[in-house]
């Protein structure tokens, strides 16, 4: 019997998951009750997650996918929501992994709009802001939570000069090009202190990677830049846009523009 849930709107969610590699340019590999995503070419690194509509996982099934994981030297990493698949959480921490856990939110399509913020703009495939903004999520990453941290512009400036901080804006631009993402910034004196996207999938929509440069935190900034990729999904169309907060906090934060907790996402990578 599958693990998966099949009311919406988890199953909407399920679905796109199980959709955004394949269109994304990864290759599937069929492990059963799980299904592996390999990036082909340059682009995201991607997961293994349940097979939709397949049968819960075992350990077993997760050392499998680990093993081929390791052999062709893609991260660990699995991805699902709790309540779709109950049972992975067990498998994956008896195949030695740690799983760590996301509030799982949609926007409640009643949600009034949030006027424009002045700092925030939509970045182009060519725009010479880019290189930063992709840069910004990565060191709010490394430095998590909500409270205002030391990395600043000289850190920022820093990390650009990193060959990978190119290597991620030509990915990016790539899907901005290509219409596969829309991503926005805020930017005040010529310097990208947030930046996030989102993906879409026909009508749904999931945005990712909003990061605040940790010494501009506390300003609004988060939500001005989701506001404004909110704004421009529903422009084209977007009938579900989800995202998956960092911790309860961040949850809290999101909830004051109308995204309304459904789920948990779940990942599970070796531990540190």
């Amino acid at each position: 019997m599958t693990d998966h849930m099949i009311d919406s709107p988890l199953s909407e969610l399920e679905r796109y998951y199980d959709t955004v590699p394949r269109v994304g340019g990864a290759r599937a590999e069929d492990f059963g009750a799980l299904t592996l995503f390999v990036q082909e070419g340059a682009g995201w690194p991607y997961y293994a997650r349940p097979a939709l509509g397949g049968p819960a996982a075992t350990a077993a099934d997760v050392r499998r996918v680990l093993e081929r994981q390791r052999e062709l030297k893609v991260p660990e990493a699995f991805e699902w929501v709790a309540e779709n698949s109950p049972s992975l959480r067990a498998a994956a921490e008896a195949a030695g992994l740690h799983v760590h856990a996301h509030p799982l939110m949609v926007l409640d399509p009643s949600t009034r709009a949030l006027p424009p913020h002045p700092e925030v703009r939509l970045l182009d495939a060519e725009d010479p802001l880019l290189i930063a903004a992709v840069t910004v999520p990565a060191l709010a990453f490394a430095d998590p939570g909500t409270a205002v941290g030391e990395a600043g512009p000289a850190e920022l400036a820093a990390a650009m000069a990193q060959p990978s901080a190119e290597e991620g804006r030509a990915r990016v631009s790539a899907k901005l090009a290509a219409g596969t993402a829309t991503m926005a910034a805020a930017v005040r004196g010529g310097v990208v202190l947030c930046s996030g996207l989102y993906n879409p999938v026909g009508d749904v929509v999931e945005v990712v990677a909003v990061g605040t440069l940790p010494s501009a935190r506390r300003q609004g900034l988060a939500l001005a830049v989701t506001a404004a990729l909110v704004a421009r999904a529903r422009a084209r169309g977007a009938r579900t846009v989800f995202l998956s907060a960092g911790d309860e906090d961040v949850a809290r934060v999101y909830g004051r523009i109308g995204f309304r907790r459904v789920g948990t996402a779940l990942i599970a990578e070796p531990p540190e």
